[in-house]
């Protein structure tokens, strides 16, 4: 999608919309205007994700929450007195991703990115916005690599790493006995995303006692996983390792109910919606979330309402991550009183606090820019217990626990370590 308007061509500024969330509240006390709309021009925050593809799905998802964002940031008065203008576009392939932030900044100056999925896109894009010295905020985009060797002092993520999916779900798996002594057969999505989760999940088995049966890698493309299971059932593992993305999950988990297939499914990547998508009965597994519509805090609570009041559906946690993006953006100007990049920079890497729907605040670790946040492990509940077309599963406590620091699931310099460049 391209332009400055939203899906439904309508404008951004308009007042239809629910009343702010209490971080709303507080964004619009700090952020208060100053000066009428009139009087000040648009604060312009570009936002690319995939919108077709394998991704696509998830891509709706973000682009639909970043709008809700802004809609409501602009009902609460804006930011310094300045409306967020928000443009949209797709990012179909790395290519793409590049020429088009390049566009953004160029041609509509923008003062931020926001967005993406793909790990190659993201990195794609980090050049660029390094280059022209403007923000990037990675939403969904996994790669440890992104975080250390390929890291920029523009880029930031409130995605987590690999490293923090693998270690927050695999307290659940060890707690289980899933880890030490197993057989792990796993599948893997063939591009950057899934070497580098594959990588990482490798790392953590070994340094539990695990090993692996086999492994395939599987394009992006790929629908029909009938070989890949007829090798599973052959190999006879443990544990099913998937470190697929998008669609990719959702083909799997139908055609593995499908096989009828019972060895244990665990993931190390994951998005609600691409189970919701794969059906009653279908999902199954232990698989790790930044986030999920079922967080009983006041933030979550606004956020799934006011999602579901303007979609009509319920929010996952592309989405999340894309909605509080876009907060994190506004409170750092409203804090900084600056749309400055340089300044926000600094800002994120002094240690600013952020909420995030979670029981604890983020922040941003200034040694490689990943957001320091809560994360949760989900186990899918039997067919019996299923209420509805959302609620298919049941919730891990945060991960950390609030005895512990948020940075004990995230890589260390050891296992990833990051040298911004001048």
């Amino acid at each position: 999608m391209t332009g400055k308007t939203t899906p439904d061509h309508k404008s951004l500024s308009r007042r239809s919309v629910l009343k702010a969330s209490a971080g709303v509240a507080a964004l619009g006390a700090i952020g208060a205007p100053a000066i009428s709309y009139a009087q000040a021009e648009t604060i312009k925050i570009g936002h690319i994700t995939p919108r077709t593809g394998f991704l696509g799905p998830l891509g709706e998802y973000a682009a639909q929450a970043v709008q809700l964002a802004a809609e409501e940031i602009n009902a609460a008065g804006g930011v310094l007195g300045r409306r967020i203008e928000l443009i949209l576009d797709d990012s179909p392939n790395p290519q793409q991703a590049s020429a088009k932030a390049e566009r953004l900044v160029q041609r509509d100056k923008i003062i931020a990115l926001l967005g993406e999925i793909s790990s190659a896109s993201a990195l794609a894009i980090a050049q660029v916005v390094q280059r022209e010295k403007v923000l990037f905020i990675n939403t969904g985009a996994n790669s440890d690599a992104l975080r250390g060797s390929d890291c920029q002092k523009f880029m930031f993520h409130i995605e987590a790493q690999n490293s923090m999916y693998v270690k927050a779900v695999g307290r659940s798996l060890i707690r289980d006995g899933l880890v030490s002594g197993k057989r792990w057969y796993s599948l893997t999505a063939d591009y950057a995303f899934g070497h580098d989760l594959l990588n990482v999940a490798k790392r953590y088995m070994a340094a539990n006692g695990g090993n692996h049966a086999g492994d395939d890698l599987i394009p992006t493309d790929l629908a029909d996983f009938s070989p890949f299971l007829l090798k599973i059932r052959q190999a006879r593992p443990d544990v099913v390792c998937l470190n697929l993305a998008g669609t990719q999950i959702t083909n799997f988990l139908k055609q593995y109910a499908e096989f009828g297939l019972t060895f244990p499914v665990a993931g190390f990547g994951f998005d609600t919606a691409l189970a919701w998508g794969a059906g009653r009965g279908n999902f199954g597994g232990i698989w790790p979330v930044v986030w999920h519509h079922l967080i009983d805090t006041p933030g979550s609570k606004s956020f799934v309402s006011g999602f579901q009041r303007k979609y009509n559906r319920m929010p996952e946690n592309q989405a999340w991550g894309d909605y509080c993006s876009l907060k994190i953006v506004a409170q750092a100007i409203a804090e900084t009183r600056a749309t400055d990049p340089v300044k926000i920079v600094e800002h994120f890497e002094k240690g600013a606090k952020f909420d995030l729907l979670k029981t604890r605040e983020g922040y941003f670790r200034a040694k490689d820019h990943q957001m320091m946040m809560e994360m949760y492990a989900i186990t899918a509940l039997p067919a019996a217990q299923i209420r509805n077309q959302y609620d298919i599963f049941t919730s891990s406590p945060p991960v950390p626990a609030a005895n512990e620091s948020l940075e004990v699931i995230a890589a260390t310099d050891d296992e990833n370590k990051c040298t911004f460049r001048a």
